[in-house]
């Protein structure tokens, strides 16, 4: 009896074998709003900016901004809140200690906006934001829903980031800019501020976050939440999510 040799099984390359397995698509995402909450760092733009350019800037400029505009109002109107909110009597050593431990203390937040109106100013960076994020603000402002920022930077900050965009200045797509003045991102009484400042429900405005702690607190407040999904932010079970901003379709909330 003659035995068959088994011919081997041919070579299925990982381009092959990947086309092979079963796609996951999440699917489209509707949701009824009046009125759009953004959140900036991780959300429509890189962390990286933040923390590897714009933080490092302002820390390192940071002595040298204070000794250069010393006689400035503003930067003594600032240096007087940090002795005030700190405690203690060396205003310049509390505000390094709360960057240094990223702490969100307004007069550490409007000193940093002043320092970065200098770098945008002199062209020493410019604003990155994800393409299918302005993609998506443009289609919406033009559709007629307003849109807002709610940012821990200062409204100065957010201001200097919108004008100075690798997309020219992005100012007017915006109706308005909310900073922890407001109140504290986790906090739901600050997203029912926003709603009372802008003339809404909160059902009628939805939030879109990186920050977990801070959909959490929106949707306590009754706001509408999407989780982005960007710079390999983790997903959750707890809230609707998007990887790319044409997953979502706003449709005007009947009672607006």
């Amino acid at each position: 009896m003659r035995l068959c040799r088994l011919s081997k099984p041919p070579d299925v390359s990982a381009e092959a074998t990947q086309a092979l397995q079963p796609t996951l698509e999440r699917a489209p995402l509707r949701i009824n709003v009046a009125a759009v909450l953004l959140d900036i760092e991780g959300t429509l733009s890189p962390i990286s900016f933040v923390q590897d350019v714009l933080f490092p800037y302002a820390k390192a400029k940071l002595r040298d901004y204070l000794s250069a505009n010393a006689s400035d109002p503003a930067v003594r109107d600032i240096l007087a809140q940090a002795r005030d909110l700190s405690g203690a009597p060396d205003a310049i050593a509390a505000i390094e200690a709360w960057q240094a431990n990223d702490v969100k203390a307004p007069p550490l937040k409007k000193l940093q906006g002043m320092i970065w109106d200098s770098g945008y100013r002199s062209g020493a960076f410019v604003s990155p934001i994800f393409p299918d994020a302005l993609a998506a603000f443009r289609r919406w402002h033009v559709d007629g829903f307003p849109l807002y920022i709610y940012s821990s930077g200062s409204v100065q900050a957010q201001h200097l980031f919108f004008e100075f965009t690798e997309e020219g200045n992005l100012r007017s797509l915006f109706e308005d800019y909310f900073d922890t003045e407001i109140g504290p991102k986790t906090d739901l009484a600050s997203y029912q501020r926003i709603a009372d400042q802008i003339g809404r429900r909160p059902q009628e405005i939805v939030f879109m976050s990186d920050n977990v702690k801070e959909l959490e607190a929106a949707r306590d407040a009754g706001l509408a939440t999407v989780h982005v999904l960007k710079d390999r932010t983790p997903s959750t079970p707890d809230f609707r999510e998007i990887s790319d901003y044409s997953e979502i379709t706003l449709g005007l909330n009947p009672a607006s």
